[in-house]
């Protein structure tokens, strides 16, 4: 387990938030790369734990296995779908 001892990581501004650093041992160690998802949460001793968050990359894998296929028309519509989705939203 990696365990920062005696290095400060600077925290610095960027657009409205705000970020830290991950070293290279720790990014190493938890198989991180740029474009990853992780989760992170403060504890109640001040603490931040960070994990990586591969849901969604195994999300798509499971419908890799479908072998769906789309028909060669097809265009995704978002004002469509979001259309749809509103409809779901007002149904009791």
């Amino acid at each position: 387990m990696y365990i920062l001892k005696e290095d400060i990581m600077q925290i610095s501004k960027w657009g409205n938030s705000l970020a830290v650093r991950l070293p290279k041992a720790l990014t190493d160690e938890l198989g991180l790369k740029a474009g990853d998802e992780v989760t992170m949460v403060a504890l109640p001793d001040g603490t931040i734990a960070l994990a990586k968050d591969d849901r969604r990359a195994r999300a798509i894998e499971r419908l890799r296995t479908l072998k769906w296929t789309l028909p060669p028309d097809y265009k995704f519509d978002r004002e469509e779908a979001n259309a749809r989705g509103r409809d779901l939203d007002d149904k009791p």
